[in-house]
């Protein structure tokens, strides 16, 4: 076996892990990054890319976004022009936003999905504002902690969604003339901003086993890290014949780490974006057939539902080339199901937290693609761990333990929240995930099970405890406990145990509609089973596990 040396320790070549040090180390091979030392948002990176890779005239003939609802073409060059106008157009109108007194200012963006959302974020980027981004379906109390949680300076939003904003919050909507007049200006001068890499770029919200949502701190530096990867290893379907342009669908919303950082990498290379403002599967694949999709990131739930529907007939699907799976692990049967059914379209896994700005592992090579329960192989430039839960012990491979990652995609914390930030981020860089893990002797990543208690719904995070907290402000509701019921589509759902206070004919019908009407859609309760008492420890806490274990052997879970 051939050694690899670096710095006097031996590296495993085959699964990247050191014996004297316990690290795992990444067998990509190193991606290069912009010295630290130069000021640089990532908007200007992504766009200095792009021009390196893509001429005057592609720009001006390729589409750059694709509206499906009105068909509405925005190309590359136009693009640019409108992220500059907007640029300025800010800069000029709100003089406390330039990076030179901007101080941290913060932009609050509550918007669908829209052609629109792609130049807010690049034009705010490139002025060193931090772009924070929130679920335009979320509730006005989730909405509230947000805004109080970041203060914004400014918000973007649209007729339906500023509703939610408070009325002292400025305000530009995306769907007023005036906003559209920002896009159109014909000063001139430089849009860019010289903006330290370290600073924040972007505040994307965590939810976490508190049940307080939790905003993620990411600097230009991590996204400018994760693009410069996916820009110089980039993923090759194995296809003999001539690839034609790259055509990505996104069903993702671009509020979350998923989407964030897809769309700067689908811009960074130049590839034609088609959005959905929402998600329908039968419109989803007449988008495929219209536009000759080719790439489409997604979560399991989609990959199970293409394999299930008969709908899929229906269409032509022949241009799809690649789906980029993340959220949660994808079931080895679910793989081969759809390889039988889709042979021509390749899977790939990958791995990721808001925290480590969406980015862990990911598959490059068809050989990777075949490791069907892996969610791939430690990213380029990172380093990770696994600890024994109880000894704090680092362990070799093929031992299960919590991973630690460590590298330039890791946030720089949580705004506001120092206590969970210490907890979450220790001395050295290592960011603590919360996953139970497992490397193996190749250095394939496998996702064993959650230490932490979210719920994933549909690659959504659902924290019991803010359901919890919720039911127990019910008149009729004594105790409650909120727990992951399988779901062969959605991934878990989150399920409801109730204690009923004497007396009480509550349903379940009631429960599901009174949480419902207080949180976002993807947080609703969907199963409640009703119990005489919920088993916790002697220290008080739920004893989860006790009821996932009752509510399998009393249901019909499909796992």
């Amino acid at each position: 076996m051939a050694e690899e040396m670096n710095h006097s320790r031996w590296i495993d070549p085959k699964s990247g892990f050191c014996p004297q040090t316990k690290i795992f180390h990444s067998l990509r091979p190193p991606v290069p990054l912009p010295p630290l030392s130069q000021p640089l948002s990532l908007s200007q990176y992504a766009l200095s890319l792009l021009n390196s890779c893509t001429t005057q005239e592609t720009q001006a003939t390729t589409p750059a976004l694709i509206d499906y609802s009105s068909g509405l073409h925005v190309s590359y060059s136009h693009l640019l022009r409108q992220i500059r106008s907007l640029a300025l157009s800010l800069k000029y109108q709100f003089p406390s936003l330039s990076s030179s007194s901007k101080g941290g200012t913060t932009a609050f963006v509550l918007c669908p999905t829209s052609v629109h959302v792609p130049v807010v974020y690049f034009a705010l980027m490139s002025l060193g504002v931090v772009v924070s981004p929130a679920n335009p379906v979320g509730s006005d109390s989730e909405v509230t902690h947000q805004v109080q949680l970041v203060r914004p300076a400014i918000a973007f939003a649209t007729s339906s969604t500023a509703r939610k904003l408070p009325p002292s919050l400025p305000t530009i909507l995306l769907d007023s003339p005036e906003f559209l007049s920002m896009l159109d200006r014909v000063d001139s001068g430089d849009s860019f901003e010289p903006v330290p890499q370290t600073d924040t770029a972007a505040i994307l919200y965590s939810s976490g086993t508190t049940g307080r949502v939790k905003g993620v701190a990411l600097t230009h530096r991590n996204l400018i890290a994760i693009i410069a990867g996916y820009h110089e290893l980039k993923y090759e379907p194995s296809e003999p014949e001539p690839e034609p342009h790259p055509v990505s669908l996104f069903t993702l919303p671009l509020f979350h780490v998923f989407g964030f950082f897809m769309l700067a990498r689908a811009v960074t290379l130049g590839e034609t974006l088609v959005l959905m403002e929402r998600f329908d599967f039968e419109t989803m694949l007449r988008a495929v057939e219209k536009y000759r999709v080719t790439y489409m990131p997604v979560s399991p739930p989609l990959v199970v539902a293409l394999v299930n529907s008969e709908l899929a007939k229906k269409y032509d699907l022949s241009s799809l080339r690649l789906l980029g799976c993340g959220g949660a692990p994808l079931g080895e049967e679910t793989i081969k199901s759809f390889n039988a059914k889709y042979p021509n379209v390749e899977i790939t896994q990958g791995y990721g937290l808001t925290e480590s700005a969406g980015s862990v592992t990911r598959m490059i090579g068809d050989e990777e693609t075949k490791r069907y329960a892996s969610v791939g192989r430690l990213a380029e430039n990172m380093e990770a761990m696994i600890v024994d839960p109880h000894t704090s012990n680092p362990l070799p491979p093929n031992q299960r333990g919590e991973l630690w990652i460590r590298g330039p995609f890791i946030m720089k914390g949580y705004v506001g929240n120092e206590k969970a930030t210490a907890e979450t981020l220790d001395s050295e860089g290592w960011l603590k995930t919360g996953d139970l893990c497992m490397f193996d002797s190749e250095g394939y990543l496998y996702i064993v099970d959650r230490l932490k208690e979210l719920i994933k719904y549909k690659a959504y995070q659902v924290p019991p405890a803010e359901l919890e907290h919720l039911l127990h402000s019910h008149p009729d509701i004594a105790d409650a406990a909120v727990i992951p019921y399988p779901d062969e589509v959605a991934g878990q759902l989150p399920m409801a145990y109730v204690v009923r206070k004497p007396g009480s004919n509550l349903t379940e019908a009631q429960v599901i509609d009174f949480v419902a009407q207080k949180v976002a859609p993807y947080k609703k309760v969907r199963r409640v089973a009703f119990i005489n008492a919920i088993p916790k420890s002697p220290a008080g806490k739920i004893l989860r596990r006790e009821l996932v274990n009752h509510a399998l052997s009393k249901g019909s879970a499909k796992l």
